[in-house]
């Protein structure tokens, strides 16, 4: 389970985030929805410890995101996609999840099966012993979903996962998420695509200048704006800036 409460950060005279608080569960796909520079990445990039908030706390399964070693942690307990694939293009994919697993303390036999497993979940056999130069966007997306769950983690982070692909390559995402939370996995995903939010999450918390401002299921959503989509009752949050909880 991912919580957050009252995350606040600033850059310069920017507040970049200024209030936002929710809980993801364990077994359910958890949207963080808005528009661009709403303030969601700054929000994941706290929760997993890239950057520090100003002020609020986050927790991954009870774990505080504070200090050099709540940090390592709440690490631990993560997997993350992030907005950027970050791949070494002179690495082969095998190379990217070894790496990535020990990292992640698994060595020996161990980390040879967790590597071998998830190639063949992730449907990258063919690529494993290729250098990632020249990968197209949805192959490098996929060694970067890879690396994030070579070591089983109970937590996965997604920020914009489909974020360049193809439509074949969307499906196969949204299919991989469906099925991380039928496994039990705590997901939180942020986009800003009404068709993804729809077609993944179960529950969503809809972000704007850096707040909260609504939040329940898709279809909770829809009713309580008395619109007949969740874009149109995105747009009535986001345009109002009243918020729904």
């Amino acid at each position: 389970m991912i919580e957050t409460h009252a995350l606040q950060k600033r850059f310069g005279t920017k507040l970049a985030v200024a209030d936002v608080s929710f809980r993801a569960e364990d077994g359910a796909v958890t949207g963080l929805l808005g528009p661009n520079g709403a303030g969601k990445t700054t929000s994941l990039r706290m929760l997993y410890g890239l950057i520090r908030p100003d002020s609020g706390r986050a927790t991954v399964d009870g774990q505080g995101v504070e200090g050099a070693d709540g940090v390592v942690q709440a690490r631990r307990r993560l997997g993350v996609l992030p907005d950027a694939a970050g791949l070494y293009t002179r690495l082969t994919p095998r190379e990217h999840l070894r790496y990535s697993a020990a990292l992640q303390g698994l060595t020996g036999a161990a980390q040879s099966s967790a590597v071998e497993a998830i190639l063949e979940t992730m449907d990258l056999g063919p690529l494993a012993d290729r250098r990632c130069d020249g990968f197209s966007n949805g192959e490098r997306r996929k060694v970067a979903l890879a690396r994030a769950l070579v070591h089983d983690p109970q937590n996965v982070v997604l920020d914009e996962p489909t974020n360049g692909l193809d439509v074949m390559s969307t499906r196969a995402m949204r299919r991989l998420v469906r099925r991380l939370a039928d496994l039990g996995k705590c997901v939180l995903f942020s986009s800003h695509v009404m068709q993804e939010v729809s077609a993944v999450c179960d529950r969503v918390v809809v972000v704007a200048d850096g707040r909260n401002v609504a939040e329940g299921t898709p279809a909770e959503l829809v009713k309580a704006t008395n619109e007949a989509t969740l874009e149109d009752a995105f747009v009535q949050l986001v345009g109002s800036g009243e918020g729904l909880h």
